[in-house]
């Protein structure tokens, strides 16, 4: 009984570091979308930019249109890991959009990213 005991106890702290270290490797990603959406955007754009009825960002590949956008219009020079990182931050805290995969999307042949975009509020 004692042993069974022991090797429950072990599988749970294996289990627990296991957990620990995937959400370690997540944060940093995240924590830098954060730092730099907070950095360069939120002076312009609040909750209510993201929410208002014309919102441009309807699906992932959109929102990821839209950062690279906005990052080109400030000149800030991001990457694409940037871009990704920033979209990432915006979906998981306000949009909740169906992610397919972590590639930085440009428009359709034909298309503007900024179509009907008016500049930031």
């Amino acid at each position: 009984m004692w042993v069974r005991f022991q090797c429950m106890a072990l599988v749970g702290l294996a289990v627990a570091l296991a957990c620990g270290a995937v959400a370690a490797q997540a944060t940093p990603q995240a924590d830098r979308g954060r730092l730099l959406y907070d950095t360069h955007c939120i002076a312009c754009h609040n909750d209510q930019v993201h929410w208002r009825d014309r919102k441009l960002a309807t699906d992932w590949a959109r929102l990821k249109q839209q950062v690279r956008h906005w990052q080109a219009a400030a000149q800030l020079g991001w990457t694409d890991d940037d871009i990704v990182a920033v979209a990432r931050h915006l979906n998981e805290t306000i949009y909740r959009l169906p992610q397919r995969d972590d590639a930085v999307g440009s428009a359709t042949p034909g298309e503007s990213v900024a179509q009907g975009v008016r500049g930031p509020r």
